[in-house]
């Protein structure tokens, strides 16, 4: 024999479990929220420093490179300043004697 449930039986159910387990899961959701964020920040931070000490050694990087080249520079000119007073002396001794006159019957 079929026995027909009346119209709206369904709707009888507790459903005060269904309000729990969803205020659960909401909790759960926020708390897992927060955590990300929390860590997201710390990731942030972290990434943040790490650019900041990052740029301040290649600061520091290029001003020992600088003063590196510096010294280069100025031990080059301290080498090659002997052969150029040198030779210029050599030119300047050349075109004196080009200035002398030739003497009376070199010709």
């Amino acid at each position: 024999m079929y026995v027909e449930k009346p119209v709206g039986a369904a709707l009888d159910r507790d459903i005060s479990r269904a309000e729990v387990v969803e205020t659960d899961l909401d909790c759960f959701i926020s708390a897992r929220h927060e955590k990300r964020v929390k860590a997201e920040v710390r990731d942030r931070a972290e990434e943040e420093a790490w650019i900041e000490s990052t740029r301040r050694a290649n600061v520091l990087r290029e001003a020992e490179l600088r003063e590196q080249w510096c010294s280069y520079q100025k031990s080059q000119a301290e080498r090659h300043r002997p052969v150029l007073v040198s030779l210029i002396e050599h030119h300047e001794e050349k075109a004196e004697q080009l200035m002398q006159p030739e003497p009376k019957g070199a010709a």
